[in-house]
């Protein structure tokens, strides 16, 4: 994990962002496995009042949607999951655990995600996001993101269902 001390540093370097300076020590990508998948349903609990359960998880690897976790030193702290087909991706969840967020990882993911979908021919990104979610809809839009929708309903909520705004985004080679 990162100490507390070390975050704050990450987080107030001048000279380089904190996703440069935790790149160059220790932080890896990869393809997520089936015996991920326990850590991350774990991460998953922790970071979301409303969380997937494991077997969402098993299905989207037994789906083949691509899968890919953000570990440090081979540690997962992060993960996100995607769906490609027909010209388009659709970024079914990205999360990173609790105690790393704020330093850039979700942003790095989200690029990492968006360049797998690129090779493997989609123009289009689609994903949905909380009304609530701001850290999520902030870094989103700061990615080019732009609304095209709303599902009404579409998530649970502590007081009966929440919207989803429906994001897009081209994907430009």
């Amino acid at each position: 994990m990162v100490p507390p001390k070390m975050k704050s540093r990450l987080d107030s370097t001048g000279k380089s962002s904190g996703m440069d300076a935790l790149r160059r020590s220790g932080l890896g990508w990869r393809r997520t496995e089936p015996g991920d998948l326990d850590h991350i349903s774990a991460i998953e609990q922790r970071a979301y009042a409303f969380p997937w359960n494991l077997g969402i998880f098993q299905d989207c690897l037994r789906a083949g949607y691509i899968c890919l976790s953000a570990t440090w030193h081979g540690e997962i702290i992060g993960y996100g999951v995607m769906s490609v087909a027909v010209g388009e991706c659709h970024i079914l969840n990205i999360c990173i655990a609790p105690e790393w967020q704020g330093l850039g990882l979700g942003r790095g993911l989200l690029r990492r995600m968006l360049r797998i979908a690129r090779q493997q021919g989609a123009d289009t990104a689609f994903l949905e996001v909380r009304p609530s979610n701001l850290a999520a809809r902030r870094l989103y839009e700061a990615s080019g993101f732009n609304e095209v929708g709303v599902r009404r309903g579409y998530y649970p909520a502590v007081r009966g269902r929440e919207d989803a705004i429906i994001l897009a985004r081209a994907l430009l080679l």
